[in-house]
């Protein structure tokens, strides 16, 4: 494996791990603390940042419920329908993210980061099916 490839994946399995839980608490304690102004990009924002946060609680579950059923099997259809909805949650972040960095607000630039880091996770959890 060349260089770059390496450097590829190394920064996706620090997007994708820990990325997440980092920009996820920065954000929710930042929103909680900060003034929030109601204007739509920052409304896009803040929905945006709902979806990549329900992304990544749907990896929590995910997780916790192999556990209970001890794994899932090679290519399990549920797994795979688990795998769609966080990759499109995560997508979704992304979108309405981006549609708030316009104005400033408190989750401006987490909306976005938080989906590209979630996206970063589903690509990596699909990659090892």
């Amino acid at each position: 494996m060349n260089i770059a490839m390496r450097a590829f994946f190394g920064v996706l399995i620090v997007l994708g791990i820990i990325g997440p839980p980092a920009i996820l608490t920065w954000g929710w304690v930042r929103w909680v603390k900060r003034p929030k102004p109601k204007t739509a990009p920052a409304i896009s924002s803040l929905i945006g940042f709902v979806f990549a946060t329900a992304s990544a609680l749907l990896a929590l579950a995910t997780t916790v419920y192999a556990a209970l059923i001890h794994g899932f099997a090679f290519y399990d259809p549920t797994l795979m329908k688990i795998y769609g909805w966080g990759f499109m949650l995560s997508l979704g972040g992304i979108v309405l993210g981006v549609a708030g960095i316009w104005r400033p607000g408190s989750l401006r630039w987490h909306a976005p980061v938080s989906g590209v880091c979630m996206t970063a996770f589903w690509l990596i959890m699909v990659s090892t099916e």
